[in-house]
This record gives structure tokens, sequence and C-alpha cells, in this order.
């Protein structure tokens, strides 16, 4: 592929469009989040930060927020401190996740815990998260304030959720829908929904974005639970099969056990709840579930949830950004096609 070929592909995804109309934005966001990221007293603080900050991460959830606030008439300036709030949380939330899981890989890089220690990341993350409020406040947006506080509050309590559900094999599909609503859809439907407050747009359409975000955020987590069962290392930034060998059950583990014999069930009892794994227990897992079809039932669910996204948009007004909403929808899930 020329080079001129590849530069036209970027440009096709739909978060690529979306940061090439959201660019002016995006410099003022990156702008104030090294800002704000900055310590006078603890330069560990920076350090950690920035490296994953720096990683090349897309910026979806910021550029959410952005792109609600101009699809809603916005010209400025709080949706930027918002667009820097939201990816401070999710920072800090990525930098605990690690921690809690004993991750070695983030976006294709070591782990902040790995190449510090657990005590940093944890009380780095600690410091995103007060940053976050300080940006959130200052907005003088009481409405703001309380749907970011309170989706802070939700992804803290999915992942405690996780932490009690993940090895337990009585954990059904309601409660892993719970779950990722909590760790992943509850930031996506922040960003959207604070993003149209912040514009005073029609609580039709505050709500239309809250819906697009809560769905899209589910679809985003199904796929990247798939994927780790179905995709590749290079692909998803991580290592394939981390969700197993961290016992966590996802939806296609949930939908196998679900159909599983006594034989299996004891497999997965063993893999998952003791923990007992040893060499060909990821493949034969692998196996139980293309025979129970719970990959493809999973890739199922994420496109009818991709759906629901695209569905929400059409409460919002004509716009072009609305036409990279409605295409980055399908994105999330095409991995998946």
């Amino acid at each position: 592929m020329s080079l001129d070929e590849h530069n036209k592909d970027r440009v096709a995804k739909p978060h690529d469009r979306l940061a090439l109309a959201l660019a002016e934005d995006m410099a003022a966001v990156n702008t104030l989040i090294r800002t704000r990221m900055a310590s006078e007293h603890a330069p560990r603080i920076p350090e950690v930060t920035a490296h994953l900050v720096e990683a090349g991460g897309k910026r979806l959830r910021p550029m959410l927020t952005l792109a609600a606030a101009r699809l809603c008439g916005y010209d400025g300036p709080f949706h930027v401190h918002l667009a820097a709030t939201v990816e401070f949380i999710h920072t800090a939330t990525l930098l605990h996740d690690d921690v809690v899981d004993e991750s070695a890989q983030r976006r294709g890089r070591p782990t902040a815990n790995l190449l510090w220690d657990n005590k940093s990341s944890v009380l780095v993350g600690d410091y995103l998260f007060a940053r976050s409020f300080q940006l959130m406040t200052e907005t003088g947006n009481m409405r703001v304030l309380g749907i970011l506080s309170n989706a802070s509050a939700v992804i803290a309590e999915g992942e405690v959720l996780q932490l009690t559900a993940a090895q337990d094999l009585a954990t059904d599909e309601a409660i892993y829908l719970q779950v990722i609503r909590g760790k992943t859809a509850a930031l996506f439907s922040a960003a959207t929904e604070v993003g149209g407050v912040i514009a005073g747009a029609p609580e039709a359409q505050v709500k239309a974005l809250f819906a697009y975000g809560d769905a899209l955020g589910i679809a985003f987590q199904i796929a990247d639970d798939l994927l780790d069962y179905s995709g590749t290392t290079a692909s998803i930034g991580k290592n394939t099969g981390d969700d197993f060998r961290e016992r966590k059950l996802t939806l296609p583990v949930i939908k196998a056990v679900a159909k599983a014999d006594a034989t299996e069930r004891a497999f997965w009892t063993r893999v998952i709840e003791k923990g007992d794994q040893h060499e060909g227990d990821l493949d034969h897992a692998r196996a139980l579930m293309t025979r129970h079809d719970t990959l493809n039932a999973t890739r199922v669910e994420a496109l009818g949830w991709a759906a629901r996204a695209r569905a929400a948009l059409d409460d919002l007004p004509a716009h072009p950004l609305r036409d990279m909403l409605n295409d980055l929808a399908d994105y999330v899930v095409a991995r998946l096609r």
C-alpha cells in the first residue's frame, strides 16, 4: 500500500474522520491535558500519566463529548474542559484496572504498573480523578457535575461488581450487562450526555445522546470481550486470552457455561472458579465456544447494540458529525463481521 493509499484508508475510518473534523478542539483538549497532568512537587505523576496519555490512544471518549456539543450547536469554551475531564477519568480507570488485572500490556506497550509499580499506578490514578473533578467544576454547571460524578461512582461500582462476579459460574448475562454498563458504557454515555447538556440542547436530544453513548459503550465492550477469544494480539493491543487467564466471565464464556453439559461444566469450574489452568485449556475453551456457537451469538449481540446506537441518533439534528457518529457505531463492531 502506498503512503497516499494508507492516509486515505486512515481518514476513511470514522474515528479518524471525527478527529479531523474536531482537530482544533482536540488540540485544545490535549494542551489542557498536558497542563493539568503536571505536578510541581511529584514528578512521578507526569511521568506515569504521560506514558499512558501519550501512548497513541484514539481519544474516543473526549471526541464524543466534543462531537455531541458541536452537534448541538455549542461554540465553547467548556466542551474542552469536559472532554479533558472525560479523558482523565478514563486514564485513571486504566491505571487502576491494570493493577487489579495484573496486566502487562496496554495499547501495545508495557503497562505503567509494570514499568513503575502498583503503588505509583494507583496513586497517580487517584490524582487524575481529583484533577477531573477540578476540571468539571470549572464549567459552573451543576448538572454536568452530577452526570460525571455519578459516572465515576458507577465505574467504580462496576469494577467491584466484576471482582465478585468474574469467577462465579452463577454470573448470568444480566449481571454481565450491569458490569459492562459500569466499567465501559457509563463513561461513554456521560461523555455524550454532558456534550448536549453544556450546549443547552433540548431534553429529547440530551436523552438521545445518552442512549447513543450507552449503546455504543456496550457494543464496544462486548466486541472487545469477543476479540479476546477470536482476535489477534496485534488487532486488540493486548494479549489475546487475557480474560481467560484472569478468569473473567465475559459474555462468550457465560453463554458457553449456560449450554454446558456436566463434563463441560466441570471444565469451566476448574479453569474459572478454581483457577486450575493448564497448557491447552485456552484452546479447549475456544473449542467449546465454537461447539455451542457462543462466539457467533456474542457477535450478534454486539451488532444489535451498535444498531441501537445508530437508532438513537434519529432524534438528533442533521449534521456531518451525526453521520460520523453513525459510522462510528458501525466501526466499533466492524472487526466482528
